[in-house]
């Protein structure tokens, strides 16, 4: 391990006489007094009458410090490590209580002032030199840039082992949320606290698949969305997802994996959101969802209750679209896009063309064969509902696409 000795290669203490250390001895006491009373005065955080822990915290930071100091002048090789663990700790306690480390730099300035005040007032006395005394300026700047590094240590593992704990706790909470039955809300209420996360008044559940991008990057999600993308399913939960540019953030957040959106829900009934996104994702895979953007469950309510059960759709598709059996695979596709398109736009020659690019007249000769295979039944409006939801899971699947060896034509 790296102390904070080794870490200071200029030593500047070692310009300063030894015997100025024993000048300051006797009054390292009363000094320690007057650094604790202006730095408690100066500092309000610092003030607690009643904490006794604190007090001794403080009292055993300014204490030690002036004996370390003193000690460095008469042996600049002696060990630094009882008052760097003690500043270690301090900077470990101004984490926890949630501050900044501007508050202990004030402290050690502070306290600087009033040894430099107390050395610049006895210097006449002990006939101490202008150069002893720069000397001495010197090695009182170094040994607090060493303690303010000793403290920045013990903060800033203070605040990693913090990130790791509300993390935990976040991750906690996600699986609350997920749980199924549904947690109690004060278990859910309690843990939330626990892990900072204020409970809105809806959710939307997120599953997600890498784009398979390498290297591996999680996405930059905002501070209120829980997450756990290094599980075997990654997932999100997001809080108001209908808010004011909630969707673009997300787009931008999420443009590295493909994700599906469950409904929007209350949150108790975030199991139910998960379940729909994790009915979406398998779609999306085998292609029967797009995947250029975020794909939302309320968007593909149609294709989402159809795969439901898509076994029991095939079968009903196989009785249902038999006519078609007798038509040359490449022609058949085209007639049932054409047949699909007619059914979502009311028969409408022109608005079929238009989505499917292709010259209104072809869409009315393709749509006499159809009529040709089905009869009256194409047009029966209790078998429209069936027959879409027939077409559309005939359409994802590869063997009844497949193009014929041989071109064909309208």
């Amino acid at each position: 391990m790296t102390t904070t000795q080794e870490r200071s290669p200029l030593k500047p203490w070692v310009g300063v006489p030894g015997e100025v250390s024993e000048l300051f001895r006797p009054h390292l006491d009363a000094l320690a007094e007057e650094m604790i009373e202006e730095i408690l005065a100066g500092i309000p955080e610092y003030s607690r009458p009643q904490d006794e822990e604190y007090a001794r915290l403080v009292r055993l930071a300014v204490e030690g410090a002036l004996r370390q100091f003193t000690d460095l002048i008469m042996d600049p090789d002696s060990s630094w490590e009882p008052v760097v663990a003690v500043y270690r700790e301090i900077g470990w306690a101004e984490a926890r209580e949630g501050r900044n480390l501007d508050v202990l730099q004030t402290s050690l300035r502070l306290g600087a002032r009033v040894a430099w005040r107390r050395l610049a007032s006895e210097s006449e006395r002990y006939n101490i030199s202008r150069r002893t005394l720069a000397s001495i300026a010197e090695a009182i700047f170094a040994f607090l840039d060493e303690i303010a590094r000793a403290a920045t240590d013990g903060y800033t593992k203070a605040r990693e082992q913090e990130a790791g704990e509300l993390e935990h706790r976040r991750r906690r909470l996600l699986d609350l949320l997920l749980a199924e039955p549904p947690a109690a809300p004060q278990a859910v209420a309690d843990l939330a606290r626990l892990a900072q996360w204020r409970v809105p008044r809806t959710v939307a559940a997120v599953v997600l698949y890498e784009r398979g991008k390498e290297p591996f990057s999680a996405p930059s999600l905002p501070p209120d969305v829980l997450a756990d993308i290094n599980r075997r399913e990654p997932c999100l939960i997001i809080p108001d997802p209908d808010g004011p540019g909630r969707a673009r953030v997300l787009e931008t957040a999420l443009r590295d994996w493909v994700a599906a959106v469950g409904p929007t829900v209350r949150t108790e009934d975030a199991a139910k959101s998960m379940r729909w996104a994790r009915e979406a994702l398998p779609l999306a895979r085998r292609g029967v969802l797009p995947v250029d953007g975020l794909i939302r469950c309320a968007d593909h309510m149609p294709a989402l209750v159809v795969f439901k059960d898509e076994e029991l759709v095939r079968a009903v598709a196989d009785l249902r679209l038999a006519p078609l059996r007798t038509v040359r695979p490449r022609h058949r596709e085209r007639l049932v896009r054409t047949l699909l398109s007619c059914l979502q736009n009311g028969f409408n020659a022109t608005e079929v063309a238009t989505r499917l690019h292709v010259h209104p007249q072809t869409v009315r000769y393709r749509l006499h064969q159809l009529e040709e295979l089905f009869g009256d039944q194409l047009y029966d409006p209790e078998s429209r509902l069936e027959m879409e939801m027939v077409l559309t899971v005939w359409l994802s699947s590869p063997q009844d696409t497949e193009p014929a060896a041989s071109p064909s034509s309208d």
